[in-house]
């Protein structure tokens, strides 16, 4: 018979499942979000009312932040369970009622090779000591756990001063060769742009901003890394090309000119990527990546505005450590860790790689193509 667990046997069964969501909403059983697919929890009974779930997640919200759920209907926090494991959550009204969904964000911070991310990732935060670096993804793209990976490489390798800007802290860094000051919104600081507005003089070598959400925070970040520090921040956009007009839309036509000249200085890298379902069931999902690399012809095209040419010097610069979703896509199927049926389904460009296909096949004698 269905019974009704607590919150903290929901967010073990995540653990348990591997499940990166956890959504709990009125009239429905609680749902799991395993390798991107939502998955009915059917041994819990539907939630029956609003205040179910607001018992149910009263002892995890701050006591200072309860207010500000009550006016605004909505609040972001984060939540460290006794395994270490932390949970970004949010909690919403819709139609009157409370709803939650829960991010979960494991204890150990996974390295580059775990991730299966290309090895330009490594090469990329050891060379770098100044400029921006942006990771580009749509939502659940894994976009947080590839910047905590390029954070910690840095912890590992340097000793220089971190400064972390998060809405709310997922991971949880502790110091190696670095110090590390990591600050929430509400908690730490009120905002974005009280955080910004002082974090140069806290000594930072490195900044990591969560999100590039709006004008102010997207120009604290380029005055930053154009004053000699290395920025980590992500993007909301599928891939690099498209980074530059998302981050446009946060300025006024009159002032793009100038940021097309301030990213074509201090942009070092963008680096976007996608979740695709794995053919191997240790892994789950594996990430297929379009990494963007500064040089003279791209600096060159930013100040112009000639966006949609950075693909082309994408697929042609591999020599370069630059990288195209057709070529990641092509070595996921390679090397046996995705489907090429699967492959073709998240391909931006389904011709080119069904003729990068065609080549391997050619060279190898065949491909893996059924699920």
């Amino acid at each position: 018979m269905a019974t009704e667990p607590s919150i903290h046997a929901l967010l073990a069964g995540m653990a348990k499942y591997d499940a990166s969501d956890l959504h709990l909403k009125v009239g429905i059983c609680p749902y799991y979000r395993v390798a991107g697919k939502l998955r009915r929890i059917e041994s819990v009974p539907p939630f029956e009312s609003s205040r179910q779930i607001e018992q149910m997640v009263a002892e995890l919200i701050p006591p200072t932040r309860r207010e500000a759920y009550e006016q605004t209907g909505d609040l972001d926090f984060s939540y460290q369970a006794e395994d270490g494991d932390r949970y970004r959550v949010n909690v919403y009204r819709a139609t009157g009622q409370m709803n939650a969904a829960f991010r979960r964000v494991k204890s150990e911070i996974p390295s580059f090779e775990q991730l299966n991310l290309p090895p330009v990732y490594g090469q990329l935060t050891a060379r770098s000591y100044e400029g921006l670096v942006l990771v580009a993804g749509v939502t659940g793209s894994g976009k947080s756990t590839t910047l905590a990976a390029m954070i910690q490489h840095v912890n590992e390798t340097r000793p220089v001063h971190i400064i972390t800007i998060e809405d709310p802290i997922e991971f949880a860094f502790k110091p190696v060769k670095a110090i590390i000051s990591q600050r929430e919104l509400n908690v730490d600081v009120s905002d974005y742009h009280e955080a910004l507005k002082y974090v140069v003089r806290q000594d930072p070598d490195v900044i990591f901003i969560g999100e590039m959400r709006d004008r102010y925070t997207m120009m604290a970040a380029l005055q930053a890394a154009e004053t000699g520090h290395l920025v980590f921040g992500s993007v909301h956009c599928p891939d690099a090309a498209q980074a530059f007009a998302r981050i446009l839309e946060f300025f006024p036509q009159e002032q793009h000119e100038f940021v097309r000249s301030s990213l074509a200085s201090s942009l070092v890298a963008i680096c976007a990527q996608r979740l695709l379902p794995t053919i191997d069931e240790k892994l789950l999902r594996v990430p297929a990546c379009e990494v963007l690399l500064s040089n003279t012809t791209v600096k060159d095209k930013i100040r112009r505005g000639e966006h949609e040419a950075l693909h082309e010097i994408i697929a042609t610069s591999s020599e370069e450590g630059m990288c195209s979703f057709t070529d990641s896509l092509a070595d996921l199927v390679r090397n046996e860790l995705v489907y090429r049926d699967t492959a073709m389904e998240f391909a931006p460009n389904p011709d080119a790689l069904a003729a990068t296909l065609r080549g391997i096949q050619a060279a190898a004698g065949g491909l893996v193509t059924r699920r």
